[in-house]
């Protein structure tokens, strides 16, 4: 017995030696003491638990693997040991038999009293305390800090500063309880100094640049964020990539690589993209098959976007998927699904498109579950679904209340997801958002070659209460006009797609320089807007104003003169829009068309008719270079006996046509220059604008070459009219209006640069007339641009 116990002293020996050897993997064995071992064979009477303040015995005691009565077995010693580490709880642990007693003794974890951070000016407290898992009350042990490290670390990489070091420190406190301070040493951005692509040959390095968000560092750098590295932005260049090319013909389109290299030295990313772009396909045969009985396929063909002979696009594929999918559950077929089904042709780069209408399976939504919206109401998610619960399951309308309710812009996150209901023919439908800020106090200033200095003050809120309503309320102040503008609209009126909003305005003009008077107008509108389809849409209107001409001077038209004085105008009105722009702000492809009408005469003291029109083309030659054609026109005819009225006429200028000033076309008094305003105007504009060579595009300018034509012209004041000022001081009597007007057409050409500012858009416009009337004001330069912060 003796030789036996110490050949297991020594065997226990060596495995101690290797327990503690680099590598080892067999720590536990040394909990279990040789003495153990020897009395393998002894009978536990009694279990004692030290060391153990916070935790209870009988807690100790329910973890191990041995009781009361059992025979002491090592193996057994040693899964209670195993079990106890496990809890976390306790740092240390030792399990031994003294004589018929199998002692335990403990150490316990500290317990945290608090968490600091020491260090972070770029992420809050706040954020990092989310993030970490540790926190007051809570056992403190090596792993969990070690993680908490981890996710601190991975905050900072994601804002980009790799170069950030997280050290935690310890500060002991009595009753075995410790504050935990993670001193942080944030470092610098981690910038992108260069982005190379590789195996382009369609589109060049600068033509990428523009598709994707990730941006080279340069010297606005300290004004931007996206020139820092976020692995998660780059995935999402990848997909933006993937989608310009097949956008653009590119069907074999695949990104082979994203790599980032970080040079520590310089604490900046090497990112290097490697694309395949295959041959550029153009679409071959487009055919529409229906599997349902009753359902003509030729009736669909009006729905489709995709053609023979154009560069095959997913994106027109996709639009027309859901208009098929649209009509088809107009059609009454519920349960239809389209797939389009593409067949390539390598050897003469076609596609050929199938889209196929089956009957797919009766699945319906049993439920629409919506998380995560702390602020915004449930019917305002709920309202962007075509279908509602009971309603059979589509998969395209579901994809388009996605995209819906993206475009709202009042959640940072929309994610629909879907799981099985109580019966096999029954879906859920989970909606989890996450609400953003959508309220906006901005202060702005800019100025302008027509108003001067400017500056605006406004509050802007784009989901008020939470349900979805948009208020404004701004004010607006330059040398020559002063706007209070009040807006509220609710893009739901009644629980209908149809928008209702109402305006109240208040406006004092100076136009002295232009036509010798000033002009407050105060009033209020009333708007009614509908979809027709998603690029349809038609709004009606009724604005009431009360307009009071003010300070005529001696020297003024006698046009002007008798125009002076209040009148109220009463008019309804209507718009037709159609919008397939791909940007609002700053569109680079897509139709824009607007028609409207406003009648005069609903009460009031005026009687006109105004029609208005204007079209809009976008076409982007390759990324960064866009096309613009725009032609506009308008005509207004007084009725009733009335003629059209000082105010109510066209006056147009630079904003129109450059290379005039403002007011500078149409109708004047010639004896005092003032612009009378024309019944029609007409006017077309041509321009490219295009990146500035050997300038970097982080600096955020572009060029751009115009032509500008168009007129103003026509008046239902008379040549040769004799008037009467008697009894008006500083006036003459008996003048007579000589009339300039002419139909001529003015046209200018010129160049713009255009800054994207950090200070908000600037543009400077150099315009070299052709043609004009002998009595245009012409202005060869104009500036203007702004900013909110």
């Amino acid at each position: 017995m003796r030789n036996f116990t110490r050949f297991l002293a020594k065997m226990l020996a060596v495995l101690a030696f290797f327990a503690v050897a680099p590598g080892a993997a067999m720590v536990a064995v040394t909990a279990v003491s040789p003495a153990a071992y020897a009395q393998s064979n002894s009978v536990i009477q009694n279990i004692d638990v030290r060391g153990n303040h916070r935790v209870e015995n009988q807690t100790v005691i329910g973890y191990l693997h041995l009781s009361v009565g059992d025979r002491y077995d090592p193996v057994r010693a040693d899964d209670s040991f195993k079990a106890l580490f496990a809890t976390g709880l306790f740092s240390d642990v030792k399990i031994s038999m003294q004589s018929t007693t199998l002692l335990v003794e403990l150490s316990e974890n500290p317990l945290i009293n608090r968490v600091a951070f020491e260090g972070n000016r770029k992420v809050t407290d706040e954020t990092l305390t989310a993030e970490v898992r540790l926190g007051a009350r809570v056992v403190l042990t090596r792993s969990r800090v070690t993680a908490d490290v981890q996710r601190i670390l991975t905050i900072y990489r994601r804002s980009g500063r790799f170069d950030a070091h997280v050290e935690p420190k310890i500060i002991q406190l009595p009753q075995n309880r410790v504050d935990l301070v993670f001193e942080i040493d944030e470092g610098d951005k981690t910038k992108v100094s260069r982005i190379n692509f590789v195996g382009n040959r369609a589109f060049d390095d600068d033509d990428l640049q523009e598709v994707i968000t990730t941006a080279e560092s340069g010297l606005l750098s300290f004004l931007k964020t996206d020139d820092v590295y976020d692995p998660d932005r780059l995935a999402a260049d990848q997909e933006l990539l993937r989608r310009f090319y097949l956008n653009n013909g590119y069907a074999d389109f695949r990104v082979i690589s994203a790599v980032a290299d970080l040079d520590r030295e310089n604490n900046s990313f090497f990112i290097t993209i490697t694309v395949d772009e295959g041959n550029l396909y153009t679409f071959s045969d487009i055919v529409v098959e229906s599997g349902i009985s009753g359902l003509n396929p030729d009736d669909l063909r009006i729905f489709i976007l995709t053609h023979p002979g154009d560069e095959y696009s997913l994106e027109d594929i996709d639009k027309t998927l859901e208009d098929l999918t649209l009509e088809v559950s107009k059609l009454g077929f519920a349960f239809a699904q389209v797939r389009p089904q593409g067949r390539r042709d390598a050897e003469t780069n076609t596609v050929s498109i199938v889209y196929v209408v089956e009957e797919g399976a009766r699945v319906y939504i049993e439920r629409i579950n919506i998380f995560g919206n702390t602020r915004t109401h449930d019917e305002v998610v709920r309202r962007e679904f075509d279908v509602v619960e009971g309603d059979a399951y589509n998969r395209v309308l579901i994809d388009r209340a996605e995209r819906r309710l993206n475009a709202l812009d009042y959640f940072e996150k929309v994610e629909i997801t879907r799981s099985p209901g109580s019966a096999p023919d029954r879906i859920i439908l989970n909606v989890e958002v996450v609400d953003k800020s959508t309220g906006n106090f901005s202060i702005g200033a800019g100025f302008s070659s027509s108003d001067g200095v400017l500056g605006d003050i406004s509050i802007t809120e784009r989901n008020f209460l939470g349900r979805g309503h948009f208020v404004r309320l701004a004010l607006s102040v330059s040398e020559k006009r002063q706007d209070i503008d009040f807006s509220f609209t609710d893009p739901y009126f009644l629980d209908r797609r149809v928008s209702a909003g109402i305006d109240i305005f208040s406006r004092q003009v100076d136009l002295e320089d232009e036509s010798s008077f000033n002009l407050d107008r105060h009033g209020f509108g009333l708007r009614f807007g509908f979809p027709i389809t998603e690029s349809w849409s038609v709004t009606t209107r009724y604005q009431f104003a009360a307009e009071n001409i003010t300070d005529v001077l001696a020297t003024s038209s006698i046009s002007v003169f008798l125009a002076q004085g209040r009148t109220n105008v009463s008019s309804a009105g209507y718009s037709i829009r159609f919008d397939t722009l791909d940007n609002a702000r700053n569109p680079t492809t897509g139709l824009y068309f607007n028609f409207s009408q406003d009648l005069a005469g609903i009460g009031g003291d005026v009687n006109y008719l105004r029609t208005t029109a204007e079209a809009r083309a976008y076409y982007q030659f390759r990324p960064g270079i866009v096309g613009v054609i725009k032609v506009q026109g308008g005509h207004i005819a007084g009725f009733g006996g009335d003629n059209v009225r000082l105010l109510d006429g066209f006056f147009k200028g630079g904003e129109t046509i450059r290379g005039f000033d403002r007011s500078g076309l149409g109708p004047r008094d010639r004896a005092t220059g003032d612009a009378l305003g024309g019944n029609m105007y007409f006017a077309a504009t041509a321009e490219v604008q295009f990146p500035i060579p050997l300038l970097p595009e982080d600096l955020g300018f572009k060029a751009a070459v115009f032509l500008d034509a168009g007129s103003v012209y026509d008046t239902d004041l008379v040549n040769g009219t004799q008037f009467e000022r008697n009894g008006i001081a500083g006036f003459q009597t008996g003048e007579t209006l000589v009339l300039q007007d002419s139909s001529t057409i003015r046209s200018a050409v010129g160049v713009s640069i255009i800054w994207n500012s950090p200070f908000g858009p600037l543009r400077a416009d150099f315009s070299h007339v052709l043609s004009s009337a002998a009595f245009d004001d012409e202005q060869s330069f104009r500036f203007g641009g702004g900013t909110q912060f």
